[in-house]
């Protein structure tokens, strides 16, 4: 075997001109360095004092941050919801109800239809720098059509939610009876294929009651919990939330002293969704009031057809520094290291010894651009386990 046919190990990140690392103890490096090895980090320092490794990789200066982690996301369904964005931008305003237009196009879907629109979206978001994406059912709405989105969707990530409480559908008998189906046969088909249970707590979705069961239910099966809470108005989503030991309240819109307390105390994520309040025209969640506090902080797309049909993290991270009072460390460090708490992992949203080999090389010499440069395709190079994808 010659030297150009040996498999390459180790990959040497020289020349960075900026390197966020998402690691408190160190979180900026300039004129840095870092290595991949058998997709994991292995040696991050100053490019000066790199390593040999297999393969260089000149950056040139540029910025290097980890892959985004987008916690929030509805990417298996099929139809579009223009009609209905056309009559909000003309002065509807948003409700939960859209969500059964999406239901019945998802249900008369084929699989290889929504396996094609799933990859499609999977595909933007990893062009645009997001290496780890959470993915949610919720627009079937039956047992046989929530199991076959998850099945779907674990073809994309392991980060699947099962969200068969996303709205009650208009075939089912009751709320109360759609909740005895959500909480047992539909639980038993999705589990398996799930590592998430999450609820819609909200006026035209789910209670407290009904949103409290349904997530213990999904504890019992062995799902972890997180919730949709307080978009559209104040409720019992986040407090539910503390109560459950969920891992992310997520939109948190509307929060009362208690509910910023509550998340405060229990280590519960805060996580915004600011293209939810872009596409809906709605007030933006107050970042700086939960940072204060105390509280963990992610930012996601919640790319869906509806309310928030956008791919891209780098203008959810836009957003939130114009429109949420983050600043653009907040906002870089809420789109990696929040996500992967969000998510409660440790291996991803971070570029430290022992993190995946996940990063994004931005043509541009600071972070600060995807806020500075909104809307400008600033991403050059994407790479996952130590493989370049883009």
């Amino acid at each position: 075997m010659t030297s150009e046919d040996r498999p390459v190990t180790s990959t040497l990140f020289d020349r960075i001109g900026l390197l966020y690392t998402g690691d408190r103890a160190r979180e900026e490096i300039e004129n840095a360095a870092l290595v991949v090895e058998g997709g994991e980090v292995v040696w991050v320092g100053p490019a000066g004092a790199a390593p040999c490794a297999d393969e260089r990789v000149d950056v040139a200066g540029r910025c290097v941050i980890p892959g985004f982690v987008d916690s929030h996301a509805h990417l298996v369904f099929a139809g579009d919801r223009t009609a209905e964005f056309a009559a909000r931008m003309a002065g509807r305003p948003y409700t939960a109800g859209g969500i059964r237009t999406t239901v019945s196009a998802t249900r008369a879907a084929s699989d290889a239809e929504l396996v094609t629109r799933t990859a499609t979206l999977v595909a933007e978001m990893l062009a645009q720098g997001t290496t780890t994406v959470e993915i949610k059912s919720g627009y079937g709405l039956t047992v046989e059509d929530e199991r076959r989105s998850l099945e779907i969707a674990r073809g994309f990530t392991e980060e699947t939610t099962y969200l068969g409480a996303h709205v009650v559908p208009p075939d089912a008998s009751s709320a109360d009876e759609y909740v005895r189906t959500v909480t047992g046969e539909m639980l038993e088909a999705c589990a398996p294929h799930a590592r998430w249970v999450d609820v819609f707590c909200e006026r035209g979705a789910f209670d407290a009651d009904q949103s409290r069961e349904i997530l213990l239910a999904g504890v019992k099966a062995g799902l972890l919990p997180r919730i949709h809470a307080n978009q559209l108005g104040e409720g019992p989503g986040a407090r539910i939330a503390a109560e459950v030991g969920a891992a992310s309240a997520d939109h948190c819109t509307h929060l009362t002293d208690d509910d910023v307390s509550a998340l405060s105390s229990s280590g519960v994520v805060a996580t915004l969704l600011p293209g939810a309040e872009f596409s809906t025209r709605s007030p933006y969640p107050d970042a700086r009031r939960l940072l204060d506090a105390g509280v963990t902080v992610a930012l996601a797309t919640d790319c869906n057809p509806g309310s928030s049909f956008t791919s891209s993290m780098p203008f959810c991270v836009a957003l939130a520094v114009r429109e949420m009072r983050m600043t653009p460390l907040e906002a870089i460090r809420a789109a990696t290291y929040g996500g992967a708490r969000a998510l409660r992992r440790g291996d991803v949203g971070t570029l430290r010894v022992g993190s995946r080999g996940d990063l994004v090389i931005l043509d541009t010499p600071t972070y600060v651009h995807l806020a500075y440069r909104p809307g400008v395709p600033l991403v050059t190079q994407v790479w996952k386990e130590g493989r370049r994808l883009v």
